[in-house]
């Protein structure tokens, strides 16, 4: 296979994955979660891992029962894991796979929270705030810094405020 057609397939779903994520903000969110769930079809539970941790991350947003939400957010989780700083370079604008984690681990805790389990919840946002430490001082790290900052003053040492509550999600 050429050169270009091999650029061209992962290109081209995550072009698509950025559709039905404007499709969702833009507020369908059945027909993003009916899309995305195409896409995972056509992915595979064994396809590329920048693929499926995308899609994985968005799908998690569209998901309106919190346990579902959780799924989608471990399937992206689990994806990363498979990523490498080669795999992502090969993707024009991806950011480093270390990048991911702060954001991956974020949105794990508040899922936590919405769910009630205050210590999954606090384990994430330790690492959470760990991977932090390897983002860039700039409107993507100052972002999702100030997100972790946000929820562990919602969550609290006592817990209080655990499941009422929904952090804004920070996306790679």
């Amino acid at each position: 296979m050429a050169k270009g057609q091999e650029q061209a397939a992962p290109d081209a779903v995550m072009t698509r994955i950025g559709q039905v994520v404007i499709l969702h903000h833009a507020g369908d969110r059945e027909e993003a979660r009916h899309r995305f769930l195409q896409l995972w079809s056509e992915i595979g539970a064994d396809g590329d891992p920048l693929h499926r941790c995308t899609l994985a991350h968005y799908m998690a947003d569209a998901q309106d029962d919190p346990a579902d939400e959780l799924a989608w957010d471990l399937r992206a989780l689990t994806a990363a894991e498979e990523l490498t700083d080669d795999r992502l370079a090969a993707h024009e604008g991806a950011l480093a796979v270390r990048a991911l984690y702060p954001s991956l681990h974020l949105n794990l805790a508040a899922d936590y929270v919405k769910l009630g389990r205050s210590g999954a919840a606090r384990t994430h946002l330790r690492r959470a705030r760990g991977a932090a430490r390897t983002l860039a001082d700039d409107p993507y790290g100052d972002g999702v810094r100030a997100a972790i900052e946000r929820l562990e003053l919602r969550l609290g040492e006592d817990g209080a405020g655990e499941g009422v509550w929904g952090p804004p999600r920070q996306r790679p």
